[in-house]
């Protein structure tokens, strides 16, 4: 058993083939200093019924992988969870998921095993990374008892940090994919927005490596460095 299952208290309610997947899970890899292509990346995003992260609840996870460069089409999660008890919020006008959809989709145990096993070791891109950071580990504690360590990354703080001359007013989703041109075929569904998130990713991952900074553990450093600057009152 390894450590990280020691970590690992059985989620509620589960049964013994869930508790013995729970148990088998991968905890998450170092960051070192291997090439950024060298580096599986996990891009994530999810739908919820609100933006409350003590409140509201996970509704569906969209995911894509980075690798060797490139985003690997092979390698695709999709997941809508069952939510008996939720009713419906003015966030369905956003993302779309209905009663029948919430119905239809898998228990949240299952779909929470299932993208944690797609997961790895790898660690996280997401946009505004902390929402979905707090979101997924609130999830994870409540439905499997699993504590979640990955490391998540935001590419909302890369954008700036490696595009400082560009100005953006909102600097959203949509403003960083309009800046570099990218097509967006639809927003506010968990795997389209995964897939330009992805998309976004890959440009700055490129942009790192030609400002030298190319390996997680660098790229980690200079973030760090960049949040420490911007936490700093203006004289």
């Amino acid at each position: 058993m390894s450590l990280f299952a020691w970590l690992r208290p059985a989620g509620p309610g589960l049964d013994p083939a869930q508790q013995l997947a729970v148990q088998r899970l991968r905890g998450p890899a170092a960051l070192g200093d291997g090439s950024l292509r060298q580096q599986r990346w996990v891009v994530l995003d999810l739908e919820t019924t609100g933006l409350n992260v003590n409140r509201d609840l996970l509704l569906s996870i969209g995911a894509v992988v980075i690798e060797d460069g490139a985003i690997d089409l092979s390698q695709q999660f999709e997941c809508t969870l069952q939510r008996p008890d939720h009713k419906t919020s003015p966030s369905v006008l956003l993302h779309g998921l209905g009663p029948g959809a919430i119905a239809a989709g898998c228990a949240p145990a299952d779909g929470l095993l299932d993208f944690m096993s797609f997961l790895g070791d790898s660690p996280v891109l997401a946009f505004h990374a902390p929402f979905d950071q707090r979101m997924l580990g609130r999830a994870l504690k409540d439905s499997l008892g699993y504590k979640l360590l990955h490391p998540f990354i935001d590419v909302a703080e890369l954008a700036p940090l490696l595009n400082p001359q560009t100005v953006l007013r909102e600097a959203s989703l949509d403003d960083w994919t309009g800046h570099f041109g990218l097509q967006a075929d639809e927003r506010h569904n968990a795997s389209a927005d995964a897939y330009v998130t992805a998309q976004l990713a890959l440009i700055l991952l490129s942009q790192a490596r030609r400002q030298g900074l190319d390996s997680p553990a660098l790229l980690l450093e200079r973030l760090s460095q960049w949040r420490r600057r911007q936490s700093m009152p203006s004289l």
